[in-house]
């Protein structure tokens, strides 16, 4: 599974390593073609390995990497990861894996999967994040739902749900256009939940940072890898997406959302039962 849409990946970090290094020093260019000619383990150790192995001084390693844009090592580092992770992440890089593929349709195997998945989910799941999205979901304004390309089911589902237990509540399709117009009418006191998981749509990173600098309340569901949108977020949701097949699952992250509507439906009470009732009672009116 890619949620991702967008095409146009950002750039990966040897592509820039390579451009950069004709604008370089000779002590940094030591250090480009190090983490090049072992690329990218070479850029995931400390500063002091990076520079050891490039044969270069530990402030030369810094310079280096605010050459190519980034704030300091741990920046550099943060997207290094992110790349990793991602390629690891991707279907091509795991089909075939025989770790992931139920033999002869192993449904055993599977069920094993899936549930060690949810429990993982479930266990390392902030009860601190969760309660204060619950309470986010309940009582803000209007919420506002968006998905990838995959994870735009888990969107409409929670916002089906929503819809039957408070108002105000609309799912966002995917075109540029209409994501630009939830920007601009979001206010203070609106919440946005988004979905967001590897291989990470840099549109949601974009889209995340206006809402937050408009005064929204972002909500994230994503990965155990982060989406680098949960800079932007106040709650951010992580699931385990580990599957028996070369695409990542969204198993664990539709049980968060599962037991979101749970503690919504709780926490709304009396309120949510009398809007269903309403609901109901109006869809059984003939027309």
């Amino acid at each position: 599974m890619s949620d991702s849409d967008d095409t146009a990946a950002v750039r990966p970090l040897n592509a820039q390593v390579r451009e950069a290094l004709d604008r370089l020093s000779s002590s940094e260019r030591k250090v480009g073609r190090a983490i090049l000619a072992n690329y990218p383990i070479a850029g995931l150790g400390t500063v002091a390995e990076l520079a050891d192995r490039a044969g270069v001084s530990p402030p030369t390693v810094v310079r280096f990497v605010s050459r190519l844009g980034f704030s300091g090592y741990p920046a550099f580092q943060k997207q290094l990861v992110r790349e990793v992770h991602e390629r690891l992440g991707s279907p091509l890089e795991q089909y075939g894996r025989d770790d992931l593929l139920p033999a002869h349709g192993d449904l055993a195997r599977a069920g094993r999967v899936f549930a060690a998945s949810i429990a993982a989910t479930i266990g390392e799941l902030p009860p601190s994040e969760f309660e204060r999205t619950v309470g986010l979901l309940s009582d803000a304004r209007r919420v506002r739902l968006i998905g990838g390309r995959f994870s735009r089911l888990l969107a409409e589902y929670l916002g089906a749900h929503l819809m039957l237990l408070r108002g105000d509540v609309q799912v966002i399709g995917g075109d540029e256009f209409t994501r630009l117009s939830v920007v601009e009418d979001t206010r203070r006191g609106d919440v946005i939940v988004v979905f967001d998981y590897r291989r990470y749509d840099p549109r949601v990173v974009r889209l995340a940072q206006r809402i937050a600098e408009r005064g929204a309340d972002l909500v994230l569901f994503t990965d155990q890898w982060l989406s680098p949108a949960a800079e932007h977020a106040a709650t951010v949701l992580p699931a385990n997406v580990e599957a028996p097949s070369p695409f990542d699952s969204l198993v664990g992250a539709l049980a968060v959302v599962e037991t979101l509507v749970a503690a919504v439906t709780d926490r709304l009470g009396e309120a949510g039962r009398q809007r269903l009732a309403a609901m109901e009672e109006t869809r059984g009116t003939p027309g």
